[in-house]
């Protein structure tokens, strides 16, 4: 599925990115830089703990605080006798590192050194098969998940939170914006430079208008192979897609320039030189929360397809001794009130049906439909659609 090339408050949806993922009319907290450390959490209720845990986390700031100050209190206060230990890394620097250090220990049966991790590497754990197998059976809150959040990281790890890619545009100068894949097309051409998007292996924003592009011309069971699968055979069938973006060029902003990066793409749209682009479901809030956004800035989802979204994902090493409290810490994760502070503490989509949230939290959506998330490509298959794209893309 499409992980975001994580603008991280929601690492994606693609390994990376991954992600690089929230509900838009939600509260979110504002994301501020961090550099990398180790933290713990509150001391669990007198003694040693007789269930100690010891989790790797990556991202942004309020990743951290989700776990330090409202997740893991809140497992502790609820599992007397557990503890974790949260190991964060700022901007997921260490992921790279921690996840060579997963495979060696793999490879030599030794203590992986952390039980459960999430970060923008946790999909390439699974994929490596260093992750335990998940269902109902040891997570039982996965009953109220949609199972096809698990094929990409094919049933080794437990989605706890979403985001999608929705069309964010400038309502003073966007007086009907459009609905579909094919009115947006027709609003580029009609409105030449006032439309961008990321170049795809630098964010998931754009990646996600470059992958529903290429949806367009595919068969539904080649569609599922890049979502689920890799067979590099079936890429060919992208060129119609890519001919189409190409064709695209002197319409989008700067008559083919991609910004680098998700953030990019929103400061162009703050600052008013472009009216329309895809951006993060989460990021767009955080934005408005903080003021990068003006009230002039609003959303809408296109149809006909949706443009894609992408889950987050608890892992718990195979390797690791603690194998049922990490399932327990796991599980307590899609606990209806643990998924309403989700939602609050990060705007993200919730993984279980609404109406298992506080009305309050439930009409904060304001209609946006939160409950699927249409899958992006898998992770090599998303790696080979970027390179192709800036072969066949970029240029006259």
């Amino acid at each position: 599925m499409s992980i975001r090339t994580p603008w991280t408050p929601l690492t994606p949806l693609r390994p990376a990115a991954v992600r690089t993922t929230g509900a838009l009319l939600c509260a979110a907290a504002l994301a501020v830089t961090a550099s990398a450390c180790s933290s713990s959490s509150s001391a669990s209720t007198g003694g040693a703990a007789s269930h100690s845990l010891t989790a790797y986390v990556s991202g942004d700031t309020n990743i951290q605080k989700l776990w330090d100050d409202i997740v893991v209190p809140a497992f502790e206060k609820a599992n007397p006798g557990y503890k974790v230990k949260v190991v964060f890394s700022a901007h997921g620097t260490a992921d790279a590192a921690t996840l060579a250090k997963l495979q060696a220990a793999a490879k030599t049966g030794r203590d992986p050194g952390y039980d459960i991790m999430e970060s923008s590497v946790t999909l390439n754990a699974a994929t490596a098969g260093l992750l335990t197998k998940v269902s109902t059976k040891n997570v039982p809150g996965l009953k109220e998940v949609d199972p096809a959040l698990l094929g990409p990281v094919d049933n080794s790890a437990v989605p706890y939170r979403g985001s999608s890619v929705i069309l964010a545009y400038d309502a003073t100068k966007v007086k009907t914006p459009p609905k579909t894949y094919d009115d947006l097309v027709t609003w580029i051409k009609a409105n030449p430079g006032a439309f961008a998007y990321n170049s795809p292996a630098t964010g998931g924003s754009g990646g996600s208008f470059v992958e529903t592009t290429l949806d367009r011309h595919l068969d539904a069971k080649t569609l599922k192979t890049f979502q689920t699968g890799y067979d590099a055979s079936l890429e060919s069938k992208w060129d119609p897609g890519f001919k189409e973006l190409k064709a695209l060029n002197k319409y989008v902003y700067g008559k083919g320039v991609y910004p680098n990066g998700n953030q990019a793409v929103q400061d162009l749209l703050a600052k008013g030189q472009i009216e329309a682009a895809p951006v993060w479901s989460d990021q767009y809030l955080s934005s408005i929360q903080n003021g990068t956004f003006g009230k002039n800035i609003k959303f809408t989802q296109i149809s006909d397809p949706t443009f894609t979204g992408g889950a987050s994902y608890l892992g718990i090493l195979k390797a690791g001794k603690k194998q049922t409290a990490a399932l327990k810490l796991a599980d307590f994760f899609l606990k209806a009130s643990q998924q309403d502070a989700i939602v609050r503490q990060l705007g993200a989509y919730p993984v279980i049906p609404t109406s298992e949230l506080p009305a309050k939290t439930v009409a904060q959506f304001n209609g946006v439909d939160v409950s699927h998330l249409r899958a992006g490509y898998s992770g090599q298959t998303g790696s080979d659609m970027n390179n192709l794209w800036q072969q066949k893309v970029p240029g006259q």
